[in-house]
């Protein structure tokens, strides 16, 4: 990921998605999250997120819990849900 503070700023914002390698089992997973503090329970607001960290924290929207990746294994994120197509949002996170 070589952007991680747009990331950021796009999911504290709304709805990302985000494709990676998951560490234990070498799986793709697509992930569906936020930062928003409207779309997390009890509208927690996380304040300062370092985006030169290995580690980013989001709220999963699937998983209705915090879930972490590590930039590194980041394949790409876009804006949306994972059922839109990435073409409707040009790919504005993907670093490809």
């Amino acid at each position: 990921m070589q952007e991680p503070a747009k990331f950021i700023r796009e999911a504290q914002q709304g709805i990302v998605t985000v494709e990676f390698t998951k560490i234990d089992t070498g799986e793709s997973r697509v992930m569906p999250c936020t930062l928003a503090p409207t779309l997390i329970p009890n509208n927690i607001e996380i304040r300062e997120i370092d985006p030169k960290s290995d580690h980013i924290v989001v709220w999963s929207l699937d998983k209705d819990a915090w879930r972490s990746f590590r930039v590194n294994t980041v394949t790409s994120w876009y804006k949306g849900k994972p059922s839109e197509s990435k073409e409707e949002v040009s790919n504005q996170g993907s670093d490809s």
